[in-house]
């Protein structure tokens, strides 16, 4: 029987809501280890003064297995 843990991160980047996953997922790597899956569970975007789209944010839920 295998039992996994579900954490949540929130991860930015001024490129692309991809480049904001892979960000997100690599920096608990550096903490968490054995993450088998991810969902984004939100997206969202800030705005510059002049409407242009200045960082791309995504709610991640990351799943692990305890061992």
């Amino acid at each position: 029987m295998s039992v996994a843990k579900v954490i949540e991160v929130t991860s930015t980047s001024p490129e692309s809501f991809e480049d904001a996953i892979r960000k997100g997922i690599a920096k608990a790597q550096e903490s968490v280890s054995g993450i088998r899956g991810a969902w984004v569970s939100g997206q969202k975007v800030e705005l510059a003064d002049d409407g242009s789209i200045k960082h791309f944010r995504v709610d991640l839920k990351l799943t692990f297995v305890l061992t």
